[in-house]
Order: C-alpha cells, then sequence, then structure tokens
C-alpha cells in the first residue's frame, strides 16, 4: 500500500509512517496469511487499558461495579463494529471474493476485528497517543450513549425477564483465560428462548455484568 485512502485518512486524523503495518491492519483472513489476527489481539488490550484509564477519569466517583459496567459496554464487539461503521471502515477492508459477496463489509464481526487491528495499527505506529487520541474521539459518542447507568444490568434483565413472563436469567461460565493475577473470565447468560449471549470480564461478576448487558442490548431494552 502506497497510500492510505484520503477519506479514512482524514477520518483518522492521522498519517501513517508505516504503510505495510496499516494494508495489514485493513486485510481480512480470506485475503491471505498476512492479515489482521495478530493486530485484532493488540488492539482489543489496547482498547480494554484506554478505556479503563478514561473511565477512571470521567467518572471519578462511580465504585467498581458501576466503572465495570460501562467498560464493558464500551470494548464490546457490537461497540467497535459501531464505531467502524461511523468512519466506513468495512469500505477500506481488503477481503477475499467469497467474503465480500457474502457481505463481509457489513458483518459485526468483521468491523469489530478490523477496528481492533487499526486501532493495534495506530499504537505501533504512533505510540499510546496515537491510539488514545481515536479511541477518546471516535468513542465518545458511546459514553453518552452509556450516561445514566443507575441499576445494575443483572437486576435490569432479571426484572424485565419477570415483567415478560420468563424464568430468571440463568448465567453459565463458558470460559477463563490469562494467568492468576489477570483472569479473564466468559459468562453465558440465557433468558427464555433468546439464543445465549456472552460477556467477558476480569472478575465473573463482571462477566456476568457484561452478559446481562449484552442481553439487554440484544432485546432493545433501555437499563434505566
Amino acid at each position: 500500500m502506497d497510500r492510505l485512502s484520503a477519506a479514512l485518512e482524514k477520518k483518522l486524523s492521522y498519517k501513517f509512517k508505516d504503510m505495510d503495518l496499516i494494508a495489514r491492519a485493513l486485510t481480512h483472513p480470506s485475503a491471505g496469511p498476512d492479515n489482521y489476527q495478530r493486530l485484532e489481539f493488540l488492539g482489543d488490550r489496547v482498547l480494554a487499558l484506554t478505556v479503563a484509564d478514561w473511565l477512571m477519569r470521567l467518572f471519578p466517583e462511580a465504585d467498581e461495579g458501576e466503572l465495570a459496567i460501562r467498560f464493558n459496554a464500551l470494548v464490546r464487539k457490537e461497540a467497535c463494529a459501531e464505531v467502524a461503521a461511523r468512519i466506513d471502515l468495512g469500505a477500506h477492508i481488503t477481503m477475499g471474493p467469497g467474503e465480500e459477496k457474502a457481505g463481509g463489509r457489513r458483518k459485526t464481526a468483521i468491523l469489530a476485528d478490523g477496528c481492533e487491528a487499526l486501532i493495534a495499527a495506530l499504537y505501533l505506529d504512533g505510540g499510546m497517543a496515537a491510539a488514545t487520541q481515536f479511541i477518546e474521539r471516535e468513542w465518545s459518542q458511546l459514553v453518552d450513549k452509556h450516561a445514566e447507568i443507575p441499576q445494575d444490568a443483572k437486576t435490569a434483565l432479571q426484572e424485565w425477564a419477570h415483567a415478560q413472563g420468563l424464568q430468571a436469567p440463568t448465567y453459565r461460565q463458558t470460559g477463563r483465560s490469562g494467568p492468576d493475577h489477570a483472569p479473564e473470565f466468559t459468562v453465558e447468560v440465557v433468558v427464555g428462548d433468546a439464543k445465549p449471549l456472552t460477556g467477558k470480564g476480569n472478575s465473573k461478576r463482571q462477566a456476568e455484568q457484561a452478559a446481562a448487558q449484552a442481553a439487554l442490548e440484544s432485546a432493545n431494552v433501555r437499563n434505566r
């Protein structure tokens, strides 16, 4: 890649020095082995650290539980995909003809993965400052969207389920990764006949809250 699309460069407000890096960040696995998967892994961690630090500064009076709910809402795949769609990232991702024909440029998973890879590329090319500038600018709308979190997500989901005549949501831990000092839990929640939804967190409680928030958003329920 000789240069980044002028349209995308303008939306990023950043000029890449290493064009091979951004080319890799914009390459889906269907287009070849030199793709964004490793960058996606890094970008997810950069996003998490940036959002956690940002929330600590934005909400100095919030307790750990509230911060966890806000954090999980902002680092979810759906949040990344929303940002990617806003900057039209899908139009710039290189992918195989089969994936493109299957509507890959609009798929939530691909948009989210591409956005995380982009964050990693910004971090590697311009340092934490470049990544943070992008994240705080593009995620600010999502912070406003989740400005009010006065109720615990698990409580809100249980109340909603009861109002719909459904049994109480059930939670099941489906995974744990990372070292003992920094584990990451994955929890699945099931409500009625809806498909299971998952959440992740640094504790089982955080993961359950994230899963409950995902279920609320899937059901278009505003957590009041």
